[in-house]
């Protein structure tokens, strides 16, 4: 089953691949993104490499709906200008992909990253908690 999530960012904050791809290492994940990233320029499936393996996911750049959002994710998201949807599919590689990036995207970027119909959102040290667990679990098969 497909996963969204969203990242809330100000538009000056979203990374360059290069930014991102060292936010990543930085934080010992073994995620290779493809160059095809382009902030606001790519759109639609993102090649990744993932502990040496396929692993990509959807990645689209758009500028925040507030008028969609609940009061407290509102409130909660200020003057966060951008979004970055991450979308996996089936794939357990694109799932833990997905997470990485978003955690990375909270963790180094200051975004705040909301699952795809909660009107909750993930902090920093949740994403990273998950994204190494769904790692640590992918490795285990």
């Amino acid at each position: 089953m497909a996963k969204v999530r969203t990242a809330y960012l100000k538009h000056e904050q979203v990374p360059t691949r290069m930014a991102l791809q060292d936010a990543i290492k930085n934080l010992r994940f073994k995620l290779i993104l493809d160059d095809s990233y382009t902030p606001f320029e790519c759109t639609g499936y993102i090649p990744c490499t993932l502990d040496g393996e396929d692993a990509g996911v959807e990645i689209n750049f758009g500028e925040t709906d507030f008028s969609a959002l609940a009061p407290t994710v509102k409130a909660a998201i200020g003057d966060r200008d951008t979004t970055i949807n991450i979308r996996s599919g089936a794939d357990p590689r694109e799932i833990v992909s997905a997470a990485i990036i978003a955690a990375t995207l909270a963790n180094s970027f200051e975004a705040l990253i909301q699952n795809q119909g909660e009107d909750a959102l993930e902090n920093a040290e949740e994403l990273l908690i998950s994204a190494r667990s769904t790692f640590r679990e992918l490795s285990e098969f």
